[in-house]
């Protein structure tokens, strides 16, 4: 009977059958991290998703993973285990470019808490992943980078501003990345790239040594190719730093323990007053959680219908928040050096110059009712949250020529209430519309309640079998091709 790495592929392993392996000596660091630096090097210059790849420093770290396993030293369940960071995080000794013409000889002096908690946890750092512009722009060709390409569709964007993130883990360069989610930066390149994304409880992750958007808004985690990896990943990150105060009363549990647990007995509210009758949301999608919702009310849990503040309140008061607080970080170089900037940059960021303190402030205090409404509606009797997450699938290239002012990059996504709100959301895949491109959906939890998303995560991620299929080509080498019916799986699971 094969081993469990004969039957699998590599990069089809989660993080924790991956750590299974190396701890019992079947498969080392070196093996792992070597495989990875193979596809990036194979797939890697059609889909542009690494801005740099740090080639030998990663085959160090994974040598000195394994030997501090053979040693038995454990330091956790990222260890061993390559992943990549957006390039807004620093990592000491490596620029931090941020896509930007403004930044690219920036070397970054220390580590982000994120990347130093990775390298402490004994993971593997790949490089720095294709973004926006400072997280904010849009997919352009006028910055010093190629933007990132789907694998799923050559005519399609990966959506954003964690663009190289989405490429990266459904191509299988990665299975582990750490990104930025703003008004849905991570949950957006995971629902248009079959992926897993998770913004968690605002605070909930340290943004020290991160490139600041939105100081209110800016949240920080995992996008991954498994639930399991997001859990793993965060498990890591996770947890208080006094360099970060927006991470204080913010104990990390672990939340692998809350794998495997089921959805038995939860509570599980939905909305699709938001979505269900809009004429923007594709069928599929509809369809799609209908379905979703019907496997968890299989599994023991209760459903029931909400009406939750109307949609357009949370974007508004997130619009706000978001154009003042990102002209703020931006103001001195956008009178300094306003050409520097990619034009989508500019065009998002220069609206905020416009919005007066007492809309700002106003906008505040509506932050703070809709995230008491949310509560009141939903998770005073209710677990979670399950609902949209976009309503269509990814954009063309086509709706961005270079000579048009930037469309709304959002204006097909409901991630941005939750954003507003803190609470933790996941991106969750669910299968393919008719046009071959991946839909998901959306999972929110209450306040600092991680543990319960992943739970209702997994329960969906294993009975709609989405984990296991890859772009075409990705699985046999062939490369990136057109919208097309997704690859199967290579391997002995299903």
């Amino acid at each position: 009977m094969p081993s469990a790495r004969q039957a699998t592929a590599l990069h089809e392993l989660s993080v924790p059958e991956a750590g299974a392996l190396l701890r019992s000596g079947e498969l080392t660091s070196v093996e792992l991290t070597r495989h990875a630096l193979d596809r990036i090097a194979r797939f890697d210059p059609a889909l542009h998703a690494f801005i740099l790849v740090t080639e030998e420093t990663a085959l160090e770290r994974a040598a000195a993973a394994d030997r501090d396993l053979r040693a038995g030293t454990d330091r956790g369940p990222m260890h061993g285990i390559p992943y990549a960071l957006k390039d807004i995080f620093d990592a000491e000794g490596v620029p931090t470019t941020n896509a930007s013409w403004l930044r690219t000889d920036d070397v970054a002096r220390a580590d982000s808490t994120v990347e130093s908690r990775l390298r402490a946890g004994g993971a593997v750092g790949l490089g720095k992943l294709t973004t926006f512009e400072f997280a904010v722009g849009g997919p352009s060709f006028d910055l010093p980078v190629p933007p990132a390409r789907n694998p799923w569709s050559e005519e399609h964007v990966p959506s954003g501003s964690s663009s190289g993130s989405g490429a990266a883990v459904a191509a299988g360069l990665t299975r582990v990345t750490i990104g930025s989610d703003t008004s849905g930066s991570t949950r957006g390149p995971a629902f248009h790239c079959a992926a897993v994304g998770l913004k968690p409880t605002y605070g909930r992750v340290s943004g020290h040594g991160v490139q600041t958007l939105s100081r209110t808004l800016d949240h920080f985690g995992p996008l991954t190719w498994t639930v399991a990896d997001a859990a793993a990943a965060l498990h890591v990150v996770a947890g208080a730093d006094p360099a970060d105060p927006r991470t204080a009363g913010a104990p990390a549990p672990d939340w692998m323990s809350a794998l495997g647990r089921g959805v038995a007995g939860l509570r599980v509210a939905t909305s699709p007053g938001w979505y269900a009758d809009d004429p923007l949301t594709m069928p599929e999608i509809t369809a799609g959680i209908e379905r979703a919702l019907g496997v968890l009310g299989g599994h023991g849990a209760s459903v029931e219908e909400v009406t939750l503040p109307p949609y357009d309140v949370f974007n508004a008061c997130g619009r706000v928040v978001f154009a003042a607080e990102a002209f703020a970080v931006h103001q001195d170089d956008l009178r300094r050096r306003p050409r520097s900037f990619g034009r989508y940059t500019y065009q998002r960021v220069m609206p905020g110059a416009g919005i007066a303190a007492a809309d700002y402030l106003r906008a505040l205090d509506v932050r703070q009712w809709l995230k008491r409404r949310l509560d009141e509606t939903v998770f005073e009797r209710h677990d979670v949250l399950v609902t949209v997450c976009g309503q269509t699938t990814a954009a063309r290239w086509s709706d961005f020529p270079e000579n048009w002012p930037p469309p709304k990059l959002a204006n097909d996504m409901q991630t941005i209430p939750f954003s507003v709100t803190g609470h933790p959301a996941l991106s969750l895949p669910i299968g393919f519309a008719a046009d071959g491109l991946p839909i998901g959906l959306q999972i929110v939890g209450r306040a600092h309640d991680e543990a319960t998303v992943f739970r209702v995560a997994e329960v969906l991620e294993a009975e709609l079998g989405e984990r296991h299929r890859r772009p075409q080509g990705m699985d046999t080498g062939i490369g990136l091709g057109r919208t097309g019916a997704p690859a199967g799986r290579t391997g002995g699971n299903s």
